[in-house]
């Protein structure tokens, strides 16, 4: 059982004043920090890990005020009991948010019956402070009534098993408004053991308590958030995966005949994970023996771009199986970018290749073109005009045409392998990497060289490569 307090045993004395003096300056120091990264962090309330880090900082904020008001109390020791005169001056008002006006106290006398409260705890309970103090039977009427048990079961274990109170309940006050209360006492006995009376502080926690009610509730969302993130990053992975090309690897198109391709890809994904953006690569051979190379990148991040992505690419390859070249294809393209829902931009680079005369037909749409790698050396094609998909609804593409050699390798990217190197530096360093490919077996040791060089950790957006090797 607790030790109860004698009513014959001396009072505590105070801490010394200079130690408390520095741990309210330490307070104060550590409450100023707290803000000051506080206001460094202010956002516009759409990110919900944002919103939580702001409820903590507000708790925290609200806790060290609370604490700041309790040394503050500690130091100057209660405030003594007025005289009273025959025309009393009206207090000073305290400030409804103070820490002061959150913070009463009250004693019960048993055997008088006789209560005393402070002029905090009638601010507290709402209460006229020239009213008398509600007795031990009458605190219950202020209640609300699915607390009253609670409270009714805290006192009578102090009063009869002198077991501390340490609790909290919600009462209402006379304008109707709740607020929670936090009780804390102990019985105090006489010399015959009895309980002659009890003592009680009351705290106003109702701001604390909505302070960690907006933590959980922000933390809650937060987790929310996540898991709808890591749902539609799995749903938009999947769907990536369904409609990009299933071979991996060396691919030779056409199986069969001269003018044939070694091909190699790869998707490099960005240092964020969640960040799975809209880029494909395809190479398909069509029906009248012909091939479709494509590379392309829908703006933007999620299962929606990834879903417009499988649509763009899915266009492109019944347009092709269907004929048309390349520029019109563009066109079509973008006719159709531009009458979706969402309004979304995108670029893209398509070849068409005639393995029989080894000639490539291409246009682009806002998009780095194709680079070629001959005896050695490597140049970016002369590209013709071609605006982003969806950024003008009339755009027309032209298209170009270049005949390779057995030998010759193309490479295809998206421009995401050169995010976080400047253009040109960039470009010169893909063009670089021709001694290497000439002296790569395959295509795919080519890809495996531009992985060396691009592929490193810290990538701002995922991109995919897509080389092409002329056989003899």
């Amino acid at each position: 059982m607790p030790s109860p307090v004698s009513a014959d045993r001396p009072a505590a004395q105070p801490p010394g004043r200079g130690s408390v003096e520095a741990l309210i300056t330490q307070a104060r120091r550590l409450k100023g920090d707290v803000d000051a990264v506080r206001r460094d962090t202010r956002s516009d309330g759409a990110d919900p890990e944002e919103r939580w880090q702001r409820a903590l900082y507000d708790l925290a904020l609200h806790q060290l005020d609370d604490l700041d008001a309790h040394l503050a109390q500690l130091r100057d020791g209660p405030q003594p009991a007025p005289a009273e005169p025959a025309a009393p001056p009206a207090p000073a008002a305290v400030p409804s948010g103070s820490l002061l006006s959150r913070v009463g106290s009250a004693e019960w006398d048993l055997l008088t019956d006789e209560a005393t409260w402070s002029g905090e705890l009638y601010r507290i309970l709402g209460l006229d402070p020239d009213r008398p103090a509600l007795t031990l039977d009458e605190l219950p009427s202020l209640v609300l009534d699915e607390d009253r048990p609670k409270l009714t079961a805290m006192v009578t274990d102090c009063l009869v098993d002198a077991k501390p109170i340490d609790g909290e309940f919600r009462v209402v006050r006379p304008d109707a408004s709740v607020r929670t209360v936090h009780m804390m006492g102990e019985p105090v006995l006489g010399a015959d053991g009895g309980t002659t009376s009890m003592w009680a502080v009351l705290r106003d926690v109702s701001e604390l308590r909505r302070s960690q009610r907006t933590v959980r509730e922000t933390r809650d969302s937060l987790h929310l958030h996540r898991r709808q993130q890591q749902t539609e990053h799995r749903i938009a992975v999947e769907l990536q995966e369904a409609v990009l090309p299933p071979w991996r690897g060396s691919l030779r198109l056409p199986r069969q005949g001269p003018g044939a391709l070694d091909l190699a890809a790869h998707r490099l994904p960005a240092a964020t994970p969640t960040l799975l953006g809209g880029d494909w690569y395809d190479a398909l051979e069509l029906t009248d023996g012909q091939m479709l190379l494509s590379v392309g990148d829908l703006t933007g991040q999620g299962v929606a771009v990834a879903s417009g992505m499988a649509t763009l690419l899915g266009a492109v390859r019944g347009m092709a199986m269907a004929g048309t070249e390349p520029g019109q294809l563009l066109t079509l393209l973008n006719r159709l970018l531009d009458t979706t829902v969402q309004p979304a931009l995108g670029s893209a680079v398509c070849c068409r290749y005639r393995p029989e005369t080894r000639t490539l037909v291409w246009a682009q749409a806002g998009h780095p073109a194709p680079l070629l790698y001959r005896d050695g050396t490597g140049r970016v094609l002369n590209a013709s005009d071609g605006v982003l998909l969806g950024a003008s609804s009339g755009a027309v593409y032209g298209q170009s045409v270049v005949t390779l050699r057995p030998g010759d390798l193309l490479l295809l990217h998206t421009d995401g392998l050169l995010s976080g190197h400047s253009g040109t530096a960039a470009v010169d360093r893909l063009l670089g990497l021709a001694p290497r490919f000439g002296a790569a077996r395959t295509a795919q040791d080519c890809v495996r060289t531009v992985v060396e060089e691009f592929g490193g950790a810290g990538r701002e957006d995922d991109a995919c490569v897509l080389v092409v090797k002329v056989t003899t």
